[in-house]
């Protein structure tokens, strides 16, 4: 719009000065001649700064709808971690560490000492009934797991009546399930741990945040909350290990219970089993 008003500024001047073209001096047409010029380089001027300012607002648009990227899962933890304070955040690092350790060794054992009870003892039993006792020993020495090792107890006991066998595939298995459940304190340690020096760490911020208080004299927002965010962190921090620790602990627990069962249900079978064959006899 100015551009506009400035070329017709120029027609008008033009047109003026042509009709008095006449009439002027040559001081005259030197000086209508510079006041042409320069209003043709104001015009040019503005229409320079209109193209640049449209530029800059096209530019600015652009910036606005690119979007931004956002940061890692890995970065921001990484962020929160070193913002959390490295003393207490390593501390509750190294529980999740070592529980996440233990609790994956448990697993792995867990695992491999569950046992198909019914195959192995028909196994047992077609031992029983073609080689006997010594027959029965070593099908269950050639199987893992804590049930084929209480058979194999209650076994050894057989030639010394069921009243034996009974007494000690009771202790085998109270043996059996100890075994089991060695490491499972050291996870609930650690779930007890991480929340505790996760609480130490608030404490410590809180006390540092007063401190700031007091030295500045005065509350200030930026200090109190600083100081908030990073006693905060640790104890999100010892909470979030000790959720994680506590679902592989309850599993781990879990899983116990179904192997106990089932050395319990297999113990019983195997009773009968010998009753069985002393009958048979």
């Amino acid at each position: 719009m100015k551009k506009l008003f400035s070329l017709l500024a120029l027609i008008c001047f033009l047109a003026i000065g042509t009709a008095h073209a006449q009439d002027m001096t040559p001081e005259d047409s030197i000086a209508m001649a510079d006041s042409i010029a320069n209003a043709e380089a104001a015009a040019q001027q503005q229409a320079d700064e209109e193209a640049a300012a449209a530029k800059a607002k096209a530019d600015a648009e652009a910036a606005a709808a690119t979007p931004v990227q956002e940061q890692t899962t890995h970065e921001a933890i990484k962020e929160k971690f070193i913002e959390g304070g490295w003393q207490f955040m390593s501390l509750v690092l190294i529980c999740l560490i070592i529980g996440l350790a233990v609790a994956i060794e448990r697993i792995i054992v867990l695992n491999l000492a569950s046992t198909n009870k019914d195959k192995l003892l028909a196994k047992v039993e077609d031992a029983l009934r073609e080689g006997g006792v010594s027959r029965a020993q070593e099908v269950c020495a050639a199987t893992r797991g804590p049930i084929a090792d209480i058979f194999a107890q209650g076994l050894m006991s057989a030639n010394r009546g069921i009243e034996i066998v009974e007494k000690t595939v009771m202790s085998s298995g109270s043996v059996e399930m100890s075994k089991l459940e060695k490491g499972l304190i050291w996870i609930s340690l650690f779930i007890a741990l991480a929340p505790m020096l996760g609480f130490m760490g608030t404490v410590i911020g809180m006390i540092g945040a007063f401190d700031a208080i007091q030295a500045a004299g005065d509350i200030q927002p930026s200090l109190v909350a600083g100081g908030i965010k990073v006693a905060l962190l640790t104890t999100v921090g010892g909470l979030i290990v000790a959720v994680i620790l506590q679902i592989f602990y309850n599993y781990c627990v879990s899983k116990i219970d179904s192997i106990v069962t089932d050395m319990e249900d297999a113990s019983i079978s195997l009773v009968d089993l010998l009753i069985k064959h002393d009958l048979s006899k």
